[in-house]
């Protein structure tokens, strides 16, 4: 009787169970799915973090007073990596806050309140003293990771937390009528319930890290006694340093491969993954 379950959940209308089990059958469909979607999402992008924390640790040299557009891309490059890097590392901890936030009455009375208060102070306020510290540990670069880290993980925290407590009765009651317990619940319910909160929180999320990249690159006016040698190697530093020295031509450049990139990545992966997730959302 057990097998057929997912085929055939009417013949259990006698148990009283037919909305749960055809709700739990939805479900357990959209699992599948979402998993499939969601490593489509992630996987390209650990990839990426993880050969960009390579290419990154040590970078190049750079001169900023003579950026061709081949160093345009690769600055893009170094910019894409440490947003990518930040963006796995929100994703790592955002989820188990959410969770943390709703796992009881209590915890969403004690964290949540935490969590806002936290997400609500200006993330540039915690910079300089990050600077000092890393510079400290000789990683500018970890420096600007975790400031974009900072402003990316809310956008993701709270978005996540409002859709677990929308997951409806019946999804649970399902859940525990078929003994669905720990990570298995997580695989099989919560991720496909929070999925559509986790796109756009995502979204969010990158759309932060782009508007703090610029600060988190230009980091020698939070050294004593900096300099521009001192900024890092990325897009950001370059649109900062020909602004400051009227360069229009390497501005004009490097605004547009921004805008460029941020159109593809919003066009083939946002707007693809949002019109996706309708089928994931409670109503």
């Amino acid at each position: 009787m057990s097998e057929s379950l997912p085929h055939k959940p009417y013949q259990y209308k006698s148990h009283g169970h037919t909305k749960h089990v055809r709700r739990y059958h939805t479900i357990t469909y959209a699992a599948s799915i979402s998993q499939r979607i969601y490593s489509a999402l992630i996987a390209p992008v650990i990839l990426i973090a993880i050969l960009g924390f390579l290419y990154i640790v040590a970078p190049s040299s750079h001169n900023l007073s003579s950026v061709s557009w081949q160093g345009l891309f690769v600055s893009m490059g170094y910019t894409f990596s440490r947003l990518a890097i930040a963006y796995v590392l929100s994703l790592i901890l955002a989820i188990p806050l959410a969770l943390l936030a709703n796992s009881g009455p209590l915890a969403e009375r004690i964290f949540l309140p935490v969590f806002d208060i936290v997400q609500s102070v200006p993330v540039l306020v915690f910079f300089p003293a990050i600077i000092v510290l890393f510079v400290a540990l000789g990683s500018t670069n970890a420096a600007a990771i975790f400031i974009i880290f900072l402003s990316m993980i809310w956008n993701i925290v709270f978005p996540v937390a409002g859709g677990l407590r929308l997951i409806p009765g019946d999804i649970k009651a399902a859940a525990y009528v078929f003994n669905i317990r720990g990570f298995k619940y997580f695989r099989r319910v919560l991720l496909p319930a929070t999925f559509p909160y986790i796109v756009t929180g995502s979204l969010l999320a990158w759309a932060q890290g782009w508007n703090i990249i610029i600060v988190a690159e230009v980091i020698h006016t939070y050294i004593p006694n900096g300099a521009e040698s001192q900024d890092l190697p990325g897009i950001g530093s370059v649109l900062v340093h020909a602004a400051t020295h009227a360069d229009q031509p390497v501005f004009a450049a490097a605004l547009i491969i921004v805008i460029g990139v941020i159109a593809a990545i919003n066009l083939f992966v946002w707007q693809t993954l949002l019109r996706k997730t309708e089928k994931y959302r409670f109503e």
